[in-house]
């Protein structure tokens, strides 16, 4: 899963076709109105959980999700959406490639669940075995509708599935955790606006 050399465009449409055979996979630990829907997570499995204020009203609302859609939540320079025409729709796969420390992985996921309502717009996947984590990750932006206010929140349990990740357990954890400020810094400055 981690390797030295950046995939090509054809590792990764050959690893996304393979990842896609299996079929559609469900959520186990997240569900779309938000918190862990198991009564108590397996042993290994950390949770995280971030939210921040992104903007107000419904135009940054609008912003919001066609930044969604064009996937900039994970556009930070050091981790990417590789499948960048992947829609958001269940059963799709994505896949994120990550430089770090001087490697390169790709790590993929299916999007089991799609979260589409009048104020409220997102994702839950979960990893396939061509992931370097086992888990699921929920990314949703929502608009209060009385205040206007326009919040972006990403949940995630996972633990690693890797050796690497396991061994490096500290990293991962530390890779893990920049990825969620990283990501909302990144949905702020995209889409940031006070209507």
């Amino acid at each position: 899963m981690f390797r030295l050399q950046k995939p090509t465009a054809d590792e990764i449409g050959r690893e996304v076709i393979a990842a896609s055979l299996p079929g559609m996979m469900s959520a186990e630990y997240l569900d779309e109105c938000g918190g862990v829907c198991a009564v108590g997570l397996p042993n290994g499995f950390a949770l995280d959980r971030l939210q921040s204020r992104i903007g107000k009203g419904k135009q940054t609302f609008e912003r919001a999700i066609q930044a969604f859609k064009n996937w900039t939540q994970f556009d930070l320079g050091w981790t990417r959406v590789a499948n960048s025409s992947a829609r958001i729709e269940a059963g799709q796969i994505v896949a994120v490639e990550m430089r770090s420390l001087g490697l390169w992985s790709l790590n993929l996921s299916q999007i089991v669940e799609v979260i589409q309502m009048e104020s409220r717009f997102g994702f839950i996947y979960k990893t396939t075995q061509a992931h370097v984590e086992e888990g699921e990750e929920r990314f949703e932006v929502m608009l209060d509708e009385k205040s206007g206010a326009v919040s972006y929140e990403t949940e995630a349990v996972s633990r690693p599935r890797d050796l690497m990740a396991l061994l490096g357990y500290p990293v991962t954890r530390a890779f893990q955790h920049r990825f969620g400020r990283d990501s909302h810094k990144r949905m702020l400055a995209a889409v940031g606006g006070w209507d």
